[in-house]
C-alpha cells in the first residue's frame, strides 16, 4: 500500500512538472519601477509561476503552465501595463500610464 501511494504521488508530481513551460523574450523598459511593473503583472497572471526581468538585457524569463497560458498571452499581459515586446506594442493609453521616468519610447527616439 505504501509503494502504491508513493507511486501515485510520484506520478502526480511528474505530470505537474510536465505542464511547466519556460520562455524568455525582450521587453522594453528603463528602471526598477519598470521591472516591478512587468514582473508584478506577470506574477499576478494565473498560471505564471516565475517572472524575472533584467534592466540590463531587457529580457524577461517566465515559467508558466503551458496548458493554461500561451506565450502570446504573456506578451499581452506585459503590453497591458505599458511595455512593448518584439511581438506586441503597448496601446498608447497603456503606455501613457507608466511613470514619467519610465517613458522608454522617448529615450529610444533620441
Amino acid at each position: 500500500m505504501k509503494n502504491l501511494l508513493l507511486g501515485f504521488l510520484l506520478l502526480v508530481s511528474c505530470s505537474a512538472f510536465a505542464q511547466t513551460s519556460e520562455v524568455t523574450f525582450w521587453v522594453d523598459g528603463v528602471c526598477g519601477m519598470c521591472e516591478k511593473r512587468i514582473e508584478t503583472a506577470l506574477l499576478n497572471t494565473p498560471g505564471v509561476r516565475f517572472a524575472d526581468w533584467s534592466t540590463e538585457t531587457h529580457q524577461v524569463k517566465v515559467a508558466f503552465n503551458g496548458k493554461k497560458l500561451t506565450e502570446q498571452r504573456l506578451h499581452e499581459v506585459v503590453a497591458a501595463v505599458g511595455h512593448d515586446t518584439k511581438k506586441l506594442r503597448a496601446k498608447e493609453e497603456d503606455y501613457a500610464k507608466v511613470h514619467e521616468c519610465c517613458k522608454y519610447r522617448e529615450l529610444n527616439a533620441h
